[in-house]
């Protein structure tokens, strides 16, 4: 959830931290903080809002100066988003200052006994309660800051990613993690910190990646040692070099990242199947599928986990993976997953899709499917992830940097390796024709340039927009390969234009959610040519005699439903289970039009983090 930045160095640190902040913002945003130390004092500055205002106050408040900092964007979780609240946090000497991503949950345990000894509190964070309970521990075992910061943590439940500097150690910063990511940019005599590497991709292309459990003591003038948490054994840190730049983490000239992650999808695709599919030569090559394709060929069910968008990918996966290689398949919530006791065997493949790799509640749903023997392929799309480090295997979408909360080329990059692996297992087991093969990879071929063609719409799609953007409600209907579409189309218009969005199969309309439809309700109704096309055209007419307000996604050329709805969007032809990659691009337009026509903030929607890494 929050971001977390640190330097130490030659440099001055105050403009590293600040622009890895601005980097991060779309990890946590209602509160920043940076701590600097000048070589004599620690400086603290700390507000409500976003970076820009931290940025205000702090320069007309502190110097900036000093090669030591720490920096934070917060999500809150305990206690309101205030000026106190913020990270960092002091202990109570001021001589340790800490940033922290994460929950302690036994927080309230640990502030009661620090209290019996004489320890005060200003915040409602469980943050200054572990800053100030590894002060404790340093002063009762008189022991250096690491070893004080692996003691504390043995002593804390939940998860986090933390930052500790003390003052009277200027040359050295510790870190730990578990749970929640953390990266480590390794420069000449020089180092960051930070949630992911974009804060640092242009000091460095180095950088070790902290596993879950391990703690480092960075310094200045001695390098980086790793240990365990739990029982301080030495780890050999393995530094990898980045697979980022920097231009893929601006705007190139967009007005904002979602719109500019919504035009990068006809490359997002090509680069995941790049590679990866010869279509003229019928070739399909997946490692983490070659490598085990009679376990995962041979299996019982799949079980797909996920959260959010990743888990409506899920949903259209499940068609594709029981159409094409008729192996029964379920989608569950991971949050809901790792707590209802599932019943899960050997014979299961367990498939986990994330777009950051690191969901707090998808790990846990990983970890409980291996420790029921079930075998556990990951789909996420950042290299080196924690669901990429735990999975028995996986494939990486190669979607890019995607800033903006809420998830677009994610969501179609996860559908394009879901179907490569679903076309690979169907060839496999001999359920699928070559003819029919060799039909669908050629077709998956021709999709980056059918996308391209649906962004055409764009000039269309903002018009509608300004006609429904007042809406207070409304619903988005599909069948088939298409429904899980609609509810990722409602989810987007929910995430950052606020308006209240439902997604229904186009069928189940009759049973209950039609008593909704009036004049004032718009309908988003996908209605391509393909499929159960006679049966949406049905439901149209229904909503239609309501005088509900038809939008309706449908095949170029289409003359049947344009003469029923208001308003058209219209997407290329193609075959039917591949139509998702087609159908969500108008959704994600229209949710985005409609939240920059409201004032909305766009990349960072209220209430929302990028990255779910606390449940």
């Amino acid at each position: 959830m929050c971001g977390i930045v640190g330097y130490i160095g030659h440099r001055d640190a105050y403009p590293v931290v600040l622009k890895g902040l601005q980097r991060l913002e779309y990890r946590g945003y209602d509160s920043a903080g940076i701590a600097l130390y000048d070589g004599e004092e620690l400086k603290l500055c700390k507000t409500k809002g976003k970076v820009a205002d931290l940025k205000e106050k702090l320069e007309s408040s502190i110097s900036t100066k000093g090669n030591v900092g720490l920096g934070h964007t917060r999500w809150a979780t305990h206690g309101v988003p205030n000026d106190v609240n913020s990270h960092p946090h002091y202990s109570n000497s001021g001589n340790l200052v800490i940033i922290h991503n994460g929950i302690i949950e036994n927080y309230d345990a640990l502030k009661k006994e620090l209290k019996t000894r004489g320890f005060t509190f200003e915040s409602d964070t469980d943050t200054e309660v572990l800053v100030n309970l590894i002060e404790d521990v340093s002063n009762k075992e008189g022991v250096k800051l690491g070893k004080a910061v692996q003691i504390a943590l043995n002593q804390t439940v939940g998860a986090y990613a933390i930052a500790v500097f003390d003052k009277r150690k200027p040359n050295e910063i510790v870190v730990a993690r578990l749970g929640s990511p953390l990266a480590i940019g390794v420069g000449e005599d020089e180092f960051f910190i930070a949630s992911d590497a974009s804060p640092f991709i242009e000091y460095t292309s180095n950088a070790i990646y902290l596993e879950d459990g391990e703690m480092a003591v960075v310094r200045r003038d001695k390098g980086i040692k790793v240990r365990k948490i739990k029982d301080d054994s030495l780890v050999d840190p393995y530094v990898q070099e980045l697979q980022l730049n920097l231009e893929q983490i601006e705007k190139g000239g967009y007005e904002h990242f979602m719109l500019k992650e919504i035009y990068e999808q006809p490359s997002a695709i090509s680069d995941t199947f790049r590679g990866r599919m010869l279509a003229d030569k019928g070739i399909i090559r997946m490692a983490g599928v070659d490598d085990n394709i009679e376990r995962i060929s041979n299996a019982k069910r799949i079980l797909i986990v996920a959260c959010g968008t990743s888990w409506h990918a899920g949903l259209v996966a499940e068609y594709i993976f029981e159409d094409l290689a008729r192996i029964p398949v379920e989608v569950e919530y991971a949050s809901e997953f790792r707590y209802r006791n599932p019943i899960i065997s050997e014979n299961d493949v367990v498939i986990a899709i994330s777009q950051s790799g690191e969901t707090a509640d998808t790990m846990a749903a990983i970890k409980l499917a291996k420790e029921k023997g079930a075998f556990v392929f990951g789909v996420c799309n950042v290299v080196g992830s924690s669901i990429s480090r735990e999975t028995h295997a996986g494939a990486y979408t190669h979607a890019g940097p995607e800033i903006g909360v809420a998830s677009t080329k994610a969501f179609t990059t996860q559908i394009t390796v879901l179907t490569l692996m679903a076309l690979k297992l169907a060839k496999h087991k001999g359920t699928i024709s070559h003819p029919d093969f060799m039909l669908l990879l050629q077709e998956m071929e021709r999709i980056p340039g059918k996308v391209k063609l649906a962004l055409g719409s764009n000039e269309n799609i903002k018009f509608i927009a300004d006609i429904y953007k007042d809406a207070r409600n409304c619903l988005y209907l599909g069948r088939g390969f298409n429904f899980p579409v609609a509810l990722e189309g409602a989810l987007k218009l929910k995430e950052i234009s606020y308006i209240h969005a439902e997604g229904y199969p186009a069928a189940e309309m009759k049973h209950g959610p039609i008593a909704l439809i009036d004049e004032q309700m718009p309908v988003v109704v996908i209605a391509t040519k393909k499929g159960h096309y006679e049966k949406v055209v049905s439901n149209i007419q229904e909503i239609k005699s309501r005088s509900g307000k038809i939008i309706a996604i449908v095949t170029e050329g289409d003359t049947e439903v344009r003469d029923l709805a208001d308003h058209v969007i219209e997407v290329p032809e193609t075959m039917e289970l591949l139509t998702p990659l087609l159908t969500t691009i108008p959704l994600q337009l229209l949710s985005y039009h409609i939240a920059v026509m409201l004032g909305k903030n766009v990349d960072q929607p209220r209430n929302l983090a990028k990255s779910v890494t606390v449940e």
